[in-house]
């Protein structure tokens, strides 16, 4: 059918453009390591939840991933930003797989961000998605906001993985449009289920992870600029 032919040829041209160019691209030019996550095949879905400092962090988390899981995996983005008109819609849907959510304005049933993500992971989606909801300081993990704790509550089958990114911030920083070569690093941890429904302890045991991942990774952040 034309939309398993359109899935196919997206498959096809999210592995080319992902491992084949920007994979090399990010390793070369701007210094990103990239660790072993192979263990994602064995996942048949997950949410990858990341800190967020940059532009770069999407552009590396989609190379860090096994070439067959692109297509089955949507960032979530804003619509204000990747989706302004319809033709930029297309091309975030395609090339980056996008789910876009409005951040702003009008929030009907239809526009409902946590509906949206329920019906992407109900259809086999994996996601990714930054819980801080904004791009934050470099290295730092601002305060994760509930939505993330509603879906995992409503969908307790699926597993989180926390991801702790480093140096991307400080590659592109903020507001600024020029990229600059810095040792970044992409660090996953181990898939995990909640280990309740409720949404303050979901919220609770995301944080902590992420506040060991940020302590034992920014030792070594820290002993690498000594």
């Amino acid at each position: 059918t034309e939309r398993m032919e359109k899935r196919f040829m997206q498959a096809a041209a999210m592995q080319i453009i992902y491992k084949g160019v920007f994979q090399w691209f990010l390793k070369l030019i701007v210094g990103v390591q990239f660790t072993d996550c192979r263990f994602l095949k064995k996942e048949k879905q997950f949410i990858i939840l990341a800190n967020h400092n940059s532009h770069l962090d999407t552009l590396s988390l989609l190379s860090s991933l096994p070439g067959g899981l692109l297509w089955k995996v949507k960032p979530v983005a804003a619509e204000d930003y990747f989706g302004k008109t319809r033709f930029q819609a297309s091309i975030s849907n395609f090339f980056i797989n996008t789910l876009l959510i409005r951040r702003k304005g009008e929030k009907d049933s239809e526009h409902d961000p946590i509906r949206k993500m329920l019906e992407a992971i109900d259809a086999g989606y994996s996601l990714i998605l930054f819980p801080e909801g904004t791009r934050g300081k470099p290295e730092q993990m601002g305060k994760i906001k509930s939505g993330i704790a509603r879906i995992l509550s409503l969908r307790p089958e699926v597993k989180y993985i926390p991801v702790f990114m480093t140096g991307m911030g400080r590659s592109l920083p903020k507001g600024k449009m020029i990229l600059l070569p810095y040792k970044a690093s992409i660090y996953y941890g181990m898939p995990a289920l909640v280990k309740n429904t409720d949404t303050h302890e979901i919220l609770e045991q995301i944080t902590s992870d992420f506040e060991r991942m940020k302590e034992k990774y920014q030792v070594v952040i820290d002993e690498e600029e000594e």
